[in-house]
């Protein structure tokens, strides 16, 4: 009797630290709703950069809007890139662009990564917004999918064609992608 009260325990525990660990699931919102990375600065720029990315369903894509303060005045590529690691402050621990089709990198227009979102223009003030709706993405599909992978915005601008990741740069900045309830 007592074992099985161990193991039903045991159970238990395991399945509310995953609930726990899978974050607005467990407060009810349907992962597949949106998705927002919070975007902060990393090495030199770890405390001046910061912003928002999110990701909402689109007509045959993904609508992304990005607001960030910050940033030195000019253009700077922004990817999104296969791992939510922003462990390390060159944040090379995020890896490669996003890619699951293949393809080479460039702008969002014509061929391109999935993770190409091509550059956010920045103000003499640091600040920098990005609104573009990009096809082949979705919120949570299986290959795809946003979630679980990371936004990194370059110190430089993206030329939109060099292969692997556009000539721009050291990463200065980064946020997680993660589930997050729309609002309605």
């Amino acid at each position: 009797m007592q074992r099985r009260f161990h193991v039903a325990a045991a159970t238990l525990l395991a399945a509310g630290a995953l609930l726990i660990g899978r974050g607005n699931v467990v407060r009810g919102a349907d992962p597949a709703d949106a998705a927002v990375a919070h975007i902060h600065g990393a090495g030199d720029n770890k405390d001046k950069i910061t912003g928002t990315a999110t990701f909402t369903p689109a007509d045959g894509g993904v609508k992304v809007v990005v607001e960030v303060k910050g940033l030195t005045p000019g253009k700077h590529g922004i990817h999104i890139h296969e791992k939510p690691d922003l462990s390390k402050p060159d944040l090379t621990s995020a890896g490669p662009h996003f890619n699951p089709t293949g393809h080479k990198h460039g702008g969002p227009d014509g061929e391109h990564h999935a993770g190409d979102l091509g550059n956010l223009e920045a103000g003499p003030d640091g600040s920098a917004h990005l609104e573009e709706t990009v096809k082949g993405l979705s919120i949570a599909g299986a290959k795809d999918g946003v979630i679980g992978h990371s936004v990194i915005i370059h110190e430089k601008e993206d030329d939109l064609k060099s292969d692997p990741a556009g000539n721009s740069g050291k990463r200065i900045a980064g946020g997680a992608i993660e589930a997050q309830k729309a609002e309605k």
